[in-house]
């Protein structure tokens, strides 16, 4: 199968690129610069030196593809995630880069494309399983993830598939993680939301496990991530990570400052998959996940369960 990966070159897309060339996948991957293009190569893909806003471009990066994967974002790290206008970049990519992708697809005839997507955008549900089916919670924050999702559902009919890949948080050896490590180690609250709230996360390295199996399912939206994991015990995984005895949870104030964008981080997800396609038997791991940073198989992929999962997974 001939693959075409937009955000190729960042977090998603290099966990990605490598699991599809290692399947065997003839992969081409969106490059904005030769230095980005020089990663491709030695990742074992096909390069295209064009942009999100070059239609004509995507379009012809698209060609002959039998898929392509948006995986575009543009996450900021540290205390700029704080400020609503640091976001303004990754809303745009999932917006308006989002129907840049369909528009091109559409023109090159693909049929298929995979979109990434955020498992936060569900509501809070406390201790309540969540599924595929379960209703959501659109702010202002979490309105640009679902209209990408939107454009790629519609995008589905009978000779187009539309898939939608809801990534718990990610970690592991990413900007994100690091930051919140070094956070830890100087003794910063990282803890978000309750100690007794659950948390939905995905290893980096199962990325690329998720995406390969996005590329034989129906037309959906699939939960993609490990077992649930309570927030206490996932703090607990930092600072044991960090050679701390403890790491706190953000105060009040400082979750008033992060105001709309940090509110959806700190939702209790329980979150399960009703409508995976791969099934995994891996438990999660925070603290391994922090001290191996290049581990595999912490996260599950793609997830089979049943609407009233085991209580033990």
């Amino acid at each position: 199968m001939r693959v075409a990966v937009t955000g190729a070159t960042g977090v998603i897309g290099r966990s990605v690129v490598p699991a599809l060339v290692m399947a065997g996948h003839d992969v081409v991957g969106l490059a904005r610069s030769p230095e980005k293009a020089l990663l491709l190569h030695r990742l074992g893909a096909e390069a295209s030196l064009t942009s999100l806003a070059d239609h004509d471009g995507l379009v012809a990066m698209f060609d002959r593809a039998d898929a392509v994967c948006s995986l575009a974002t543009h996450i900021p790290v540290g205390l700029p995630a704080l400020r609503p206008r640091s976001w303004r970049a990754n809303d745009r990519l999932r917006t308006e880069g989002v129907r840049r992708v369909v528009e091109a697809a559409r023109a090159a005839g693909v049929r298929r494309v995979v979109q990434e997507s955020v498992s936060f955008l569900y509501a809070d549900h406390g201790d309540a399983w969540v599924t595929e089916e379960s209703p959501l919670a659109i702010t202002r924050a979490t309105e640009p993830a679902s209209v990408g999702e939107s454009q790629v559902q519609d995008y589905a009919c009978g000779s187009r598939a539309g898939v939608v890949l809801r990534l718990g948080t990610i970690l592991g050896d990413d900007p994100m993680t690091r930051f919140q490590l070094r956070s830890a180690r100087h003794g910063y609250a990282i803890g978000l939301g309750s100690p007794d709230g659950w948390a939905h996360v995905v290893h980096v390295d199962d990325l690329g496990s998720a995406v390969l199996a996005a590329l034989g399912v129906p037309s959906g939206v699939y939960n993609v991530g490990a077992e649930p994991v309570r927030r206490a015990e996932l703090v607990a995984g930092f600072a044991q990570a960090a050679g701390r005895d403890n790491v706190d949870f953000m105060g009040p104030l400082m979750r008033r400052v992060g105001g709309a964008r940090l509110e959806p981080l700190s939702r209790s997800l329980r979150v399960s998959s009703s409508n995976g396609s791969a099934s995994s038997t891996s438990r999660h791991s925070p603290k391994k996940a922090r001290n191996r940073s290049r581990r595999r198989g912490e996260c599950g992929a793609v997830k089979r369960r049943s609407r009233q999962p085991r209580s033990a997974w």
